[in-house]
């Protein structure tokens, strides 16, 4: 038999043990990569992350094109995906968000490092920057009117339970404050034309507020010269002569070892896992039967909120992971369908519209501030109902002629897609919302939008 026919049949036969057939850091079925220095198997985006991490990237290799030694085989079956797990996410915290293979690149890349490179989660009493109740610091933020994205300081505080964000550094008077229980954040590069573009959503006055920001490694590299500066030098004073010139500020932040030099992308995901530890200390105390005792009681090891995991006992409390969904969120669906208005008589207009479990929101443009309006979906025996095609005698008189009428117990809201593809997959989300019980967080929510419109 050839050496390389022989090898990819030993591959296939170690790639069906439990946890080899998916991929081990985005849960990509089917990987078609494995890592030879660390034992595990990956999808082929999450191996060009690897690839870019220092001493493990050399060892990345197709399981069909690349040339495999024995060794390296052997070294596969005797580590794999489920060994490697309990090694490198033994203390993974619970509410740190462990992305998919659906999620975008900088969380992928994130969770990788964190977990191979920085070793975050191997061992006990690591204590790490989104663990420590706050956080401060400058990000860049579109600004609500006229669009463009200036930096802003925000300050995250446990102890206070908000979010806050200044328009100037020294400002003395936060410009909002944003419970922390009321946020939701998710990542949205596309739409932000950022690669670590995230989107605050929050209530305000009844209505949805998005904030964009992005976070800017060039300035937080002058910002570190600063600090590295004025320890040097003494505290100095906004426009003041002592301020250092740019050249030295890049000429410093060059310099700066690689622990004091952020990365941009590591400081936006810490910004967003800061947000949901936050926010689970307030649902814990808001839910007390989902406390450390009793999560303890259930997994070998509970030390400062994380979990260790065993091969036998992969299980946390029940409670905690009913809380996980409160926690910050990926929308459901995004993307433009056309609409008319409440009489039916209007035209069809070009909307993009948001889907955020419940709250169906539009807006004229993907980065308005606020959503021109919201419709609440609640469960199908209260009278909410979707289904395609339009009202007979309805005029359409849009470019897109794939209808979707969805009632409820108000009015019913009209739209079309611009293919059929996208009128059966906005169904199918619309329908799966419908058909899910109402929690009574949400019957309030209801109650509000009915009080609201």
């Amino acid at each position: 038999m050839p050496g390389n026919e022989r090898v990819s049949r030993l591959l296939k036969i170690i790639i069906q043990k439990p946890g080899n057939d998916a991929c081990a850091d985005c849960g990509a079925p089917d990987p078609s990569w494995g890592s030879c220095s660390l034992g595990v198997f990956i999808c082929v985006q999450c191996s060009g992350i690897h690839r870019n991490i220092p001493d493990i990237g050399m060892k990345v290799k197709s399981l069909s094109l690349s040339r495999w030694e024995d060794q390296e085989v052997k070294f596969m079956a005797e580590n794999g995906n489920e060994l490697m797990k309990q090694k490198y996410e033994a203390f993974v915290p619970v509410y740190y968000y462990k992305p998919t293979h659906k999620d975008c690149q900088v969380l992928r890349e994130q969770w990788i490092r964190a977990k191979y490179e920085r070793k975050e989660f191997t061992g006990v009493g690591k204590k790490q920057t989104y663990e420590e109740g706050t956080r401060d610091g400058m990000l860049m933020k579109r600004g609500r009117d006229n669009g463009q994205f200036l930096n802003r300081r925000f300050v995250l505080s446990e102890r206070e339970g908000t979010l806050k964000y200044f328009t100037k550094y020294d400002a003395k008077e936060p410009k909002a404050v944003i419970k922390v229980d009321s946020i939701n954040a998710a990542f949205q590069p596309e739409k932000i034309g950022n690669p670590n573009g995230l989107q605050i959503t929050y209530l305000k006055d009844y209505n949805t507020r998005n904030i964009f920001l992005y976070h800017d490694n060039g300035k937080v590299a002058v910002w570190g010269c600063l600090s590295l500066y004025m320890d040097v030098h003494g505290s100095i004073q906004q426009g003041s002569s002592l301020l250092p010139p740019l050249s030295l500020s890049l000429s410093l932040s060059l310099s700066l070892s690689p622990s004091l030099s952020l990365s941009l992308h590591q400081e936006i995901v810490d910004w967003f896992n800061s947000i949901r530890a936050i926010q689970l200390h307030y649902l814990k105390v808001a839910f007390p039967g989902a406390n450390d005792a009793e999560v303890s009681t259930h997994t070998h090891t509970h030390t400062h909120g994380r979990i260790q995991v065993h091969t036998q006992y992969h299980s946390v409390f029940n409670h905690i992971f009913q809380l996980m969904p409160k926690l910050t969120r990926n929308f459901l669906k995004e993307g433009y369908m056309e609409k008319t208005g409440p009489r039916h008589t209007e035209g069809f207009k070009k909307r993009w519209f948001t889907l955020d479990h419940r709250r169906l929101m539009y807006y004229k443009d993907p980065l308005d501030a606020f959503a021109k309006g919201e419709a609440f979906l609640g469960h199908q025996d209260h009278g909410y109902r979707a289904s395609p095609g339009l009202p007979a005698g309805t005029h359409c008189n849009g470019a897109w002629q794939h209808g979707i009428t969805i009632v409820t117990p108000e009015r019913s809201f009209l739209f079309t897609c611009e293919t059929e593809a996208e009128q059966q997959d906005w169904l199918k989300h619309f329908n799966d919302v419908i058909s899910i019980q109402m929690s009574p967080q949400e019957y309030s929510m209801e109650a509000m939008f009915r009080h609201k419109h």
